[in-house]
């Protein structure tokens, strides 16, 4: 994105119209964001919106003078596409509803979404929870993952889902809401202290090793 672009925009292949993402954390929409959306769209005839793979909402089609009043109109945060921080945080419904569900993991990812939205990071950097082992949020491909089991918090890093797949590394079990939050902190910690610009936490640990990328987090 050029310092020309307008904010939170992402240039199409067209090379003239663009594409915003309004924040939604963990997926979440209310009645209120839906009428503004539906709003928007017509409004501006927006051509294409799209759910994202990160449980979001994609406005394709934009003109460069629409967006800012876009923005306006919507009363909604930016949601980060192509910048080098955390991009978002997916997460499966958890124990809120679903019956399978071991862990709070609508409640944890939001917390998570909150504590890390823009954080700046080597480079983009997406986080998974998952409320039990069936991992619905994706969380062994994602840079951090966590899982919910009846025993507590699975925590994970270096996933990937891209071209170069990759499995996340298991790096402590059974932990407390409390202690994977903080677990969750020394694995962005370590990344920023460690990973290379534009380098994603797989080739990271591919780069480093694993047990070199283990010890450095969590002292083993």
């Amino acid at each position: 994105m050029s310092s020309d672009d307008p904010r939170g925009a992402i240039l199409q292949r067209d090379k003239t119209t663009y594409a915003i993402v309004p924040r939604t954390p963990a997926g979440l929409v209310s009645a209120d964001i839906l009428e503004a959306l539906a709003k928007v769209v017509r409004k501006y005839e927006i051509p294409i919106v799209k759910i994202t793979s990160g449980q979001r909402l994609a406005l394709v089609g934009l003109k460069k003078e629409e967006i800012e009043q876009v923005w306006q109109d919507l009363k909604l945060d930016v949601g980060r596409a192509i910048e080098l921080c955390l991009h978002y945080v997916q997460a499966c419904p958890g124990t809120a509803v679903c019956r399978f569900g071991q862990q709070d993991s609508l409640g944890l990812g939001l917390e998570l979404e909150k504590i890390y939205a823009e954080k700046e990071t080597p480079a983009k950097l997406k986080i998974g929870v998952s409320g039990c082992p069936m991992c619905c949020a994706e969380s062994y491909l994602r840079d951090i993952g966590l899982i919910g089991k009846k025993s507590g918090w699975t925590v994970t890093f270096g996933g990937n889902a891209g071209g170069r797949p990759r499995v996340a590394d298991v790096l402590a079990e059974n932990l407390s809401r409390e202690e994977a939050i903080r677990l969750v902190e020394r694995c962005i910690d370590f990344y920023n202290a460690s990973g290379k610009k534009k380098e994603r936490t797989a080739r990271m640990v591919q780069r480093l090793g694993s047990d070199a990328v283990r010890q450095g987090i969590v002292g083993e």
